[in-house]
């Protein structure tokens, strides 16, 4: 059992729902850093090393607490943006009906991030000895991509034994061993604007031309080979009566191996039109590389469920379509493990919320393994 004291679930609640009620939207660094603030002062007290590093490009802080030790840390990195905008809670207030608590963000991830700030939090506060010192991350903008915490979660994770990812559990509790990797693109058309009416022969159709590039990309699916495409948002046009002389798309791609994510790059990079006198230009590329179960991951699993065990946790694995910032360990081959959040549902949903009677035993989960890795 660990020795690390966690409290109770309702302990736990009380205080998540501080976090729920701070809205943190990707897209606003002030109120994505009022909850580093409150993370920051908090393990300060408790005695962590801290590092701040400012935002930038408009996103919010990183924070980075450390432990005292000697040789490879174990890195646990969650972020703190959500994808809900300000003022959220106005229609979507947090509330407790039953095993169920909802509101903007909970289950995606202030659940988890929670949850590792806490166990961190209570290893300093009561002095608990674990055999490598941790460094918990906390960053501001992985619902877009991670674009400025990247090279951190990356410059961290080389340096690690082993990285934790406390994103939300799935179904039954189970947590991640796998995810594919995911491609982001925007596909542009350029057309020829025409009178839809007296002058139709003199147009050329960007909407038509990007119906094309739509079924196109979707006869590039393969799902037995795990491969995806999904077109969205689409624009394009602005009267009845115009030929459209612009239009597009963006491009979601997921894919289980890296060999297929680069083919994919290059075949969507390479579109071109097929309408005459349209124009087709695409940019973008992999956004997260494949998070694949290698033999150290396995193992890894394999010390979570024994844990787990010994707190009457069930923890089966599962692999998801879902990209996180667990590819970019993942990928580096250092062992990662990823879904120690709490479980629930509703990710970016209006029903999201977390099964929160699970939060004692996930925080006690979090810290048997920092005990223990």
């Amino acid at each position: 059992m660990p020795s690390t004291e966690v409290g109770s679930s309702m302990d736990l609640l009380t205080e998540l729902a501080e976090w729920v009620k701070l809205e943190t939207p990707t897209t606003d660094a002030a109120s994505v850093n009022r909850l580093m603030d409150v993370a920051e002062a908090e393990l300060t007290q408790a005695g962590a090393a801290i590092t701040r590093i400012p935002g930038r490009d408009g996103f919010g802080d990183n924070l980075i607490a450390r432990t005292e030790g000697s040789g490879q840390p174990i890195l646990v990195s969650g972020h703190l943006d959500t994808v809900w905008s300000l003022g959220t809670l106005a229609q979507m207030p947090y509330a407790v009906n039953g095993t169920k608590a909802h509101g903007p963000g909970i289950y995606d991830m202030k659940a988890g991030s929670f949850l590792a700030f806490h166990a961190v939090r209570s290893i300093l506060r009561q002095r608990i000895a674990t055999p490598r010192p941790i460094v918990l991350l906390l960053t501001p903008d992985e619902e877009v991509g991670s674009p400025t915490s990247r090279w951190l979660i990356e410059r961290e994770a080389a340096q690690a034994a082993a990285v934790l990812i406390p994103e939300p559990a799935g179904g039954g509790g189970a947590c991640v061993t796998a995810r594919k990797g995911v491609g982001r693109f925007v596909l542009r058309v350029e057309g020829r604007g025409a009178h839809a009416g007296t002058s139709f022969e003199d147009g050329a159709s960007a909407i038509v031309e990007l119906s094309h590039q739509i079924l196109a990309l979707h006869r590039m699916v393969d799902i037995d080979r795990g491969i995806t495409l999904n077109a969205a948002p689409i624009w394009g046009g602005s009267r009845p009566n115009v030929i459209s002389p612009d239009a597009g798309c963006e491009i979601d791609l997921r894919v289980s191996t890296a060999e297929d994510g680069m083919l994919m790059e290059e075949r969507i990079l390479s579109l071109s039109a097929r309408t005459p006198g349209c124009r087709v230009i695409v940019e973008g590329g992999m956004n997260r590389p494949p998070y694949t179960e290698s033999a150290a991951i396995t193992a890894l699993y394999g010390k979570a469920q024994v844990i787990a065990q010994q707190v009457g946790l069930p923890l089966p694995k599962q692999s998801r379509g879902g990209g996180s910032d667990g590819n970019f360990s993942a990928a580096l081959g250092v062992p990662t493990l990823d879904g120690l959040g709490c479980p629930g549902a509703g990710a970016h949903a209006s029903h999201e919320h977390i099964l929160w009677q699970h939060l004692s035993a996930r925080a006690a989960l979090m810290a048997g393994l920092l005990e223990t890795l």
